[in-house]
């Protein structure tokens, strides 16, 4: 008995720690959202002049309901790619019709040449046209589509970028430094089909452009899923680095790439740390290792090991699992987080089928729910702060500014992770203000990178001029 209390001693000192360490009180996120602020207005003075981005779209209008025609969509960011049509048709109606085809990429053609891939994509957009059936649309007029890029890109207008470098499983040598817009326009080309990419965009600034779509005062994009970034509309007389004459609108929409934001304000752990010096980026995406869906079970399962290394409180545990990088993943921490039922059977189920720890107590089971609530805590209420530095920076979200402004979220951690969503929610209201919160409003956004991407495309088409 004696051994058991003990266990629990020290279990509990590691899981207090934590709590200190973890501990994001109004002050702290306040000043997190002003060095978010101060980074951003560094990023649009030069290029480079900040740890985050601050990338230029090129988009300088954004679709408000009005867009009507056939458009389409490709959205290319992983080992399947995409193509979407969509038909809108006014304020009224607005999107009547929505097809979508999902297409894997031959494993080979990932590490092939260019012209192979692009040839292999074209080859598939050709085949979806020819299913749209006998249109007169497009008897004198040339299809349009958005192009959702989600690949590190240098974006020299709103129809052109080239390849800084792939991620993820690609590896195309030839297409590192050209231009990703006119690669695809010559195999379309070669297929016979007349099509023009009319934006190439990126997935954050299409959740942008979603939002918009549905609620003309979305000023932000948001995606909080497996990683994290953020896009919203700035004055373009604000942004020292943008050559060139000003769009008429006024506006652009930069694409800030917020998850390589770091600041000694951040609350970091030893956990964290380590994390970090053993990921593919060391030094670097410091603010999404902290706030994304792809590293909270990883967190969570470091302290677990922590705590299992001091004392025999998971009982004889085999560590092979414990000791397994990202063997715990987010849907497992919101199972737990979410567990209602009396004894917390779903977390005992979690802990024995990801990490055979079986036999558990239930004062055991409630520590383990206490780890998943301070790491899902801090990650929502620094989401939070960040987004309450993008609505500093342009003037809104203040007390006083009562033009409504609406944040669009995209990604499974905001949608599908209730405790997350709840918490990011009253953190927004609790650094803003209630006077102020009242103009702010949070709102889902599906589909930036294939809805989003044809909303920009018809915002942009050249018919429009």
């Amino acid at each position: 008995m004696v051994a058991a209390e003990e266990a629990a001693v020290i279990a509990e000192q590691v899981v207090a720690a934590l709590r200190e360490e973890c501990a994001t009180p109004a002050s702290r996120l306040d000043e997190v959202a002003a060095a978010m602020a101060d980074e951003m207005a560094a990023g649009l003075a030069e290029e480079g002049g900040s740890k985050i981005k601050m990338i230029v779209s090129y988009v300088d209008n954004l679709p408000n309901g009005s867009e009507e025609g056939l458009f389409y969509a490709l959205d290319l960011g992983g080992t399947n790619f995409r193509v979407l049509r969509v038909q809108l048709a006014g304020k009224e109606r607005r999107v009547v019709k929505r097809e979508t085809r999902e297409v894997s990429i031959p494993p080979h053609l990932m590490s092939g040449n260019s012209s192979e891939l692009f040839g292999f994509i074209a080859s598939a957009l050709a085949k979806f046209v020819e299913d749209e059936g006998h249109s007169a649309v497009f008897s004198d007029k040339q299809r349009e589509l958005g192009f959702t890029f989600s690949f590190p890109v240098r974006q020299t207008s709103i129809t052109s970028g080239t390849l800084i470098k792939w991620t993820k499983a690609f590896s195309i040598d030839d297409a590192v430094g050209e231009d990703v817009v006119a690669e695809l326009q010559t195999a379309m080309e070669k297929q016979g089909l007349d099509m023009r990419v009319s934006a190439l965009i990126n997935d954050t600034v299409g959740t942008l452009a979603a939002g918009s779509y549905y609620d003309e005062d979305v000023v932000v994009g948001v995606i909080l899923g497996t990683g994290s970034n953020a896009a919203y509309v700035e004055k373009a007389n604000a942004i020292p680095k943008l050559e060139g004459e000003l769009p008429k609108s006024g506006n652009m929409v930069i694409n800030t790439e917020w998850g390589n934001f770091s600041s000694s304000c951040l609350p970091i752990t030893e956990y964290d740390q380590a994390l970090d010096k053993e990921s593919l980026n060391p030094g670097e995406q410091i603010f999404e290792k902290l706030i994304s869906g792809m590293y909270l079970g990883e967190i969570v399962r470091r302290v677990l090991l922590k705590i299992s290394s001091r004392c025999s409180i998971f009982g004889n545990v085999d560590l092979i699992k414990l000791n397994t990088h990202f063997i715990l993943r987010t849907p497992d921490i919101s199972a737990m987080h979410h567990d209602q039922t009396p004894d917390l059977r779903i977390v005992a189920e979690k802990l024995a089928d990801n990490l055979k720890i079986t036999g558990t107590s239930l004062e055991t089971r409630k520590m383990v729910v206490e780890i998943c609530d301070i790491v899902t805590r801090r990650s929502a209420r620094l989401a939070a702060a960040g987004i309450v530095g993008i609505l500093r920076k342009i003037g809104r979200g203040t007390p006083g500014h009562n033009r409504k402004s609406v944040v669009a979220i995209d990604g499974g951690l905001y949608e599908h992770y209730t405790e997350f969503r709840q918490c990011l929610e009253s953190t927004l209201t609790e650094l803003l203000g209630e006077d102020a919160s009242k103009s702010v409003a949070v709102r889902l956004a599906n589909d930036g990178s294939g809805l989003g991407a044809a909303l920009i495309a018809a915002a942009h088409s050249q018919y429009l001029r």
